[in-house]
């Protein structure tokens, strides 16, 4: 109607009255305004359906979560099975049970691990794997003018049906005019019968060929003649032709009116007005038989970390990684690293404990960062995998460290000739088995370090035995690049390095783990400026001229 009166109005505009699709098995459509109208301009997109869920008080603390309303064409019971799949293969860990109390209406009850659990991040778990969630694609792929298909969009797919509704009106009418009037034909002939009633009787008992005969006596066309022959006695009463005279005016008058219509585009427009709001009563929004069934909500913020958390049974494991890239997860944390096990040839590199739940980072010697997730790394029956089969890691790099991804914290990047940056480490991972490339290295350069920033100085030892302390103000912090230069060398590169907090000292350890501690005001000879060559180490430092 609105579009009938407003024939320039935008998709934005008419979004007031078509909202979204509606399903008739209800559900919740999670896409935001923008997102539908994108689709309704375009004539491309889709829409994204949940079920419908509430949490139900049990008692005692304890809820469940009852699903009452699933998206259009998923089966209920295919659906059960799904989860209960999902359920027996441990990868619903927040979930504890499924049951169907469904009589007439749909009843769906969640069981949660325990009542610890966030009922939010349990349901994102389910919308995420199973058809809790479906997509509806939409693709408005129309016979434009009935003849040549074109995807339009909402206000051109309206036109068309209002068109398509005008063109129906215009047959229609046509075709009603075209049997208005056979029937005043007809019915013109019956009243020059009633008026030489006796005349036709005659012809018909005296002629041969009485239709020939009134045809060429009153001018008759064939379809008044035969009807008149066919007139049942019955009909000649003064009744009937009262009747006769009164269809007669109300066709004509009928015909006068749809002639009107035809010949104004307005009054068509008026008519179609009329049809769509006798539709609107007996359908509207506000009738039971066209109520809203599906609603429109935005999808709760969650944190992804935490979504993809709650798909993985939190274990805790041991990841051992070798020195030649060998990687696995022993179950638990173990503290006896004397019983692993390697390849000949092959030694422990390092090992460090974390969660199934956890994303391990790996640095390469090519600049490169790799994202791992615990769950994914083989077990530790056997030696495990080479990391170039769970990542593509080129030939020609090596591991320089690995360890357990803290978003939080910002990590230390130097290269062997000595230079670096700082990164944020939420910056670092990859989201590809490809890896993600923060530090720019070229041969024979190679990134050698990567530490966790702690601290307000850093302490640089390169391979001359030459030690270095300044500010880590005076380190940039950068996304990807080469970085600056953090100790001047004339042979050799970076051996070992350490960020700590000048007012609590400088500590190492020496090959008997005795630690030592330099105050503030005993490093005074070796702080300087950075890119500066730096000082001899102290007197005691390890003679491997690492801080242990």
């Amino acid at each position: 109607l609105h579009l009938i009166e407003h024939p320039d109005a935008p998709v934005s505009t008419l979004m007031d009255f078509v909202q979204g699709p509606d399903f008739p098995t209800g559900g919740i459509i999670v896409d935001s305004r923008a997102s539908i109208l994108e689709a309704y301009e375009t004539g491309r997109g889709g829409f994204r359906v949940r079920a419908k869920w509430s949490q139900e008080d049990q008692g005692r603390g304890t809820w469940s979560i009852v699903v009452t309303e699933i998206p259009y064409g998923v089966q209920k019971a295919r659906l059960i099975e799904k989860i209960a799949e999902l359920l027996m293969a441990r990868k619903l860990p927040l979930l504890e049970d499924i049951r169907d109390e469904s009589a007439e209406d749909i009843r769906v009850v969640l069981v949660p691990k325990s009542r610890s659990v966030d009922p939010g991040i349990l349901m994102e778990s389910l919308f995420k794997l199973t058809e809790l969630e479906s997509r509806f694609p939409l693709n408005m792929n129309v016979l434009s003018r009935g003849k040549i298909p074109n995807v339009l969009s909402l206000k051109g797919v309206l036109k068309e049906w209002l068109e398509h509704r005008r063109e129906v009106l215009i047959r229609r009418s046509r075709h009603r005019l075209g049997e208005i009037e056979r029937r005043l034909e007809i019915l013109a002939g019956y009243l020059i019968a009633y008026l030489t009633i006796d005349e036709v009787i005659r012809i018909i008992r005296e002629e041969d060929e009485p239709k020939q005969v009134m045809m060429a006596r009153w001018s008759l066309t064939d379809n008044q003649a035969e009807a008149i022959l066919n007139m049942r006695l019955r009909a000649l009463r003064k009744l009937e032709e009262f009747e006769i005279r009164k269809e007669f005016d109300g066709l004509t008058t009928e015909k006068k009116q749809i002639e009107a219509l035809l010949a104004s585009d307005a009054r068509q427009w008026s008519t179609i007005k009329w049809e769509v709001s006798s539709i609107r009563e007996k359908f509207g929004p506000e009738t039971a038989l066209g109520k809203r069934r599906t609603q429109f909500a935005d999808a709760p913020e969650h944190d992804l970390t935490d979504i993809a958390h709650a798909m993985i049974e939190r274990e805790p494991v041991t990841v051992v990684v070798s020195e030649k890239g060998w990687l696995r997860a022993m179950k638990g944390h173990l503290t006896d690293h004397s019983l692993l096990t390697f390849k000949e040839g092959d030694s422990l590199k390092l090992a460090f404990h974390a969660q199934t739940t956890d994303k391990v980072l790996v640095f390469t010697t090519g600049g490169k960062f790799y994202t791992i997730g615990a769950d994914r790394l083989p077990g530790g029956r056997g030696h495990g995998e080479p990391i170039r089969i769970i990542v593509d890691m080129d030939n020609d790099q090596d591991i320089v460290t690995a360890f357990v991804h803290d978003p939080k914290r910002k990590l230390l990047l130097v290269s062997h000739d000595g230079n670096g940056f700082v990164v944020p480490e939420e910056e670092v991972v990859a989201n590809t088995r490809k890896g993600k490339q923060v530090m720019n290295v070229k041969a024979p350069d190679e990134a050698q370090r990567c530490v966790a920033v702690a601290g307000d100085h850093l302490a640089i030892v390169g391979e001359n035995r030459k030690m270095l302390v300044f500010p880590l103000a005076e380190i940039p912090e950068m996304g990807r690049g080469k970085g600056v230069r953090l100790q001047k060398y004339k042979d050799g590169g970076v051996l070992d390095l350490k960020t700590f907090t000048l007012a609590g000292g400088l500590s190492w350890q020496d090959s008997a783990d005795r630690t030592f501690i330099k105050s503030p005001d005993e490093l005074v000879e070796w702080i300087g400026a950075r890119a500066s060559a730096g000082r001899m180490v102290p007197k005691g430092f390890p003679r491997t001229g690492k801080f242990g």
